[in-house]
């Protein structure tokens, strides 16, 4: 009997344990315990954060607009002139409205991601939106080093695109519709002189056809029949007359150099139109890293 009241004494004497003191807290309703420990609440974003993430939508739409409209341009096009039917899948690598397809294409794709990514928050599309932006600076810092380095081998370049463009003036309308332009707008004809039109099996001397000995209508000094209707004829046998009285119809100067003298004018241009290339992607790249830096886990800002 003393043994067991002992032991009831110590059983009375014992503290209540931790156990106890946890069990009672877990009894407390959830309104009076701390939510932070349960579900940790993302702070609220800031005015400025939010007019970030709207402006990077609209800016990536804009030009998700443009990339769409490429591309309609391209494949209407290419459905224009035939070139995605089985007869025309050959020369379909060689044509002019496959670069509206691919740069309508690629920004598309990187403009969309780019709005998918501010819209919804996205770490995944942000990231490839600013890995397709860096792509496109390091090509853009890639071609203006190849411009400084290797200027002489693309002024041979050029030379050979446009003397292909001439021989295949007849062929491929897209390239006419270029070379008529230049032509007009330079006042010249040929590469070096008009004469480079005997190149042209269909304006060379020999071919049997009516515009033999000829150049474009693009090369005559008024190249419109009574102010409204361009003249086909005009330069039909300009190839058979000498120089002095060829230089009463056509004009004798090449395009090679007036395209060097006019490119060389417009330097000033060129540069200012590179320089918001630049800003602009700098734009989108800053906001697209401004809204990643918000929505990422407050451990990895740390």
């Amino acid at each position: 009997a003393s043994r067991l009241s002992v032991q009831a004494s110590r059983l009375v004497e014992l503290p209540y344990s931790s156990s106890d003191d946890d069990d009672g807290d877990t009894d407390l309703p959830m309104a009076q315990q701390d939510p932070g420990t349960w579900c940790p609440v993302p702070p609220k974003p800031s005015t400025f954060s939010q007019c970030v993430r709207y402006l990077a939508f609209l800016w990536n739409l804009l030009f998700l607009l443009l990339g769409l409209l490429a591309l309609a341009v391209g494949v209407w096009g290419l459905l224009a002139k035939g070139s995605l039917r089985g007869d025309g899948l050959a020369p379909l690598g060689s044509d002019p409205m496959l670069l509206f397809v691919l740069a309508g294409l690629g920004a598309s794709a990187v403009s969309l991601a780019g709005c998918l990514g501010a819209l919804r928050s996205s770490p995944c599309l942000l990231r490839f939106f600013l890995g397709a932006m860096l792509a496109f600076a390091g090509l853009e810092v890639l071609g203006g080093l190849l411009l400084l380095v290797a200027r002489q081998r693309l002024r041979d370049a050029l030379r050979d695109a446009l003397l292909l463009c001439l021989l295949r003036y007849q062929e491929e309308p897209d390239l006419r519709f270029l070379v008529d332009e230049v032509q007009q707008s330079l006042q010249c004809c040929g590469l070096g002189s008009y004469r480079d039109w005997e190149t042209n099996p269909y304006f060379n001397c020999s071919a049997p056809g009516v515009q033999a000995c000829s150049v474009p209508a693009s090369c005559c000094l008024d190249p419109w029949q009574n102010g409204t209707v361009t003249n086909a004829q005009c330069g039909f046998g300009v190839l058979r007359l000498g120089d002095m009285a060829a230089s009463t119809v056509v004009h004798l100067g090449g395009c090679v150099a007036q395209l060097g003298a006019w490119l060389r004018g417009q330097a000033g241009g060129i540069v200012a139109g590179a320089a918001v290339l630049v800003l602009v992607e700098a734009a989108g790249t800053l906001m697209a890293l401004k809204i990643l830096r918000d929505i990422a886990p407050i451990g990895a800002r740390g």
